[in-house]
C-alpha cells in the first residue's frame, strides 16, 4: 500500500506540518545531526497499521533512515508492546515525529474497530466491509486499514460499480423512468448493486434481475424477511448505523456484507507514542 499515493499523502502531511521549518529542533544545532533510535510503543491493546506510511516519513525526511516494524501490520499488539523502531538523526525523528504518529494512530485505530465488528460475525457467512463516509483525500489509507483490520474491499468511488441508491430512485420516478430501463444501459463489466426502502424496490430490483441488494437503515427482521423473499441466489448488503455490538444481528439475519460507515468516520485513534532511547545507538 505504500505506492505513489501513499507517498503523496506523506508529503502532503509533512508539508502541511512544515517538517522542513522546524523552529524547535533547529535550537539543538549540529546536535540534531546525531543519530538517534526511536520505538513507536503501543500504549493499549490495538491491531497494528499504518506501518508503511510511518516509514515513509522518516524516509523523506532522511533517505538512510532504518524504519523496522516488529509487529505487522494486521497483527495484535498488546499494550506496552514495541511496535517499530526507526534509526535516523535527531531532526529528521522529532521533525517526523507528530506525521508519523498521526498515520499510525489513525489506521490502527481504523484497523482495531474493524477486527471488533469482524470478531462479532465470527462463525457467520458475513463480511465486514466499509463506506464512503471516509476522510477527503485519506480513502486509499482508510480502506487499506479496515482490510488490515480483516474487512474486505467495497466500492471506493463512483466509478467502481452502479449503486442505484435513494435519490436515483426519485430522479428516476420524476421522469417516469423504470429502474429495469435504467440498468438497461448498465455496462456488461460494471457490477449492479441497488438500495431499497421498501418492499415494492426489492419486487422492482428483482424483477430488474439484480442480484445484489443494499438494505439501508433497515431492522435485522426486515432484512431476514427480505433475504427468505429474494432466495439464496441474491446477496444482501445491511449498511445505516451499525455497530460491531449490532453487526451480529444483522449477520444472522443473512446479510453477506455489513458495510459500517463508523469504521472510517468515528474511530477512536489508537494510543501510540514514540519514544527517543535514552541511549546512542551503535554505527
Amino acid at each position: 500500500m505504500a505506492n505513489v499515493l501513499g507517498l503523496i499523502e506523506v508529503r502532503w502531511a509533512l508539508a502541511e506540518d512544515q517538517a522542513l521549518q522546524d523552529v524547535t529542533t533547529h535550537l539543538l544545532g549540529s546536535t540534531a545531526e546525531r543519530l538517534v533510535l526511536g520505538q513507536l510503543v503501543a500504549e493499549d491493546g490495538l491491531v497494528v497499521a499504518g506501518s508503511p506510511f510511518a516509514t515513509l516519513v522518516f524516509r523523506e525526511l532522511d533517505a538512510n533512515a532504518e524504519f523496522s516494524s516488529l509487529i505487522a501490520d494486521g497483527a495484535w499488539a498488546r499494550a506496552g508492546a514495541t511496535i517499530a523502531t526507526v534509526r535516523t538523526s535527531a531532526r529528521a525523528l522529532l521533525a517526523g515525529e507528530r506525521v508519523a504518529l498521526n498515520f499510525m494512530q489513525h489506521l490502527s485505530g481504523i484497523a482495531s474497530l474493524t477486527r471488533r465488528a469482524v470478531n462479532a460475525v465470527a462463525g457467520t457467512s458475513a463480511q465486514i466491509t466499509h463506506t464512503r463516509k471516509t476522510t477527503p483525500n485519506l480513502r486509499a489509507l482508510e480502506c487499506y486499514a479496515v482490510r488490515v483490520g480483516g474487512g474486505v474491499a467495497n466500492r471506493t468511488s463512483l466509478a467502481d460499480a452502479i449503486l442505484w441508491k435513494d435519490n436515483h430512485w426519485v430522479v428516476a420516478a420524476q421522469q417516469r423512468k423504470s429502474l429495469e430501463a435504467a440498468l438497461a444501459a448498465a455496462p456488461a463489466d460494471v457490477s449492479v448493486a441497488v438500495e431499497v426502502d421498501n418492499d415494492t424496490q426489492l419486487d422492482a430490483a428483482l424483477a430488474a434481475g439484480v442480484t445484489h441488494i443494499l438494505a439501508d437503515n433497515q431492522s435485522p427482521d426486515r432484512i431476514a424477511e427480505w433475504v427468505r423473499r429474494a432466495g439464496p441466489a441474491v446477496t444482501f448488503q445491511a449498511s445505516g448505523a451499525i455497530t460491531p455490538e449490532s453487526a451480529r444481528a444483522y449477520a444472522l439475519a443473512g446479510a453477506k456484507l455489513i458495510a459500517i460507515g463508523a469504521l472510517t468516520h468515528s474511530a477512536p485513534a489508537a494510543a501510540i507514542r514514540l519514544d527517543v532511547c535514552s541511549a546512542t545507538p551503535s554505527l
